[in-house]
């Protein structure tokens, strides 16, 4: 398995969900965290994000 950035990849849990994608030779392994401390909902950041792509355009 290639990694692209190896630090990075090291500082993830093994017991943490991840998703894995195999493009051509190289594959993929991408580890979902979250915030404990987040005040933002997912909900209310994927709108605040669309709201501000929107206002780019």
């Amino acid at each position: 398995m290639q990694v692209a950035d190896a630090a990075a990849a090291s500082r993830a849990p093994e017991n943490t969900p991840a998703m894995v994608k195999k493009i051509g030779k190289t594959t993929y392994k991408v580890h979902v965290h979250f915030s404990n401390t987040s005040t933002e909902t997912m909900s209310d950041k994927i709108k605040r994000m669309l709201k501000n792509e929107i206002q780019q355009m």
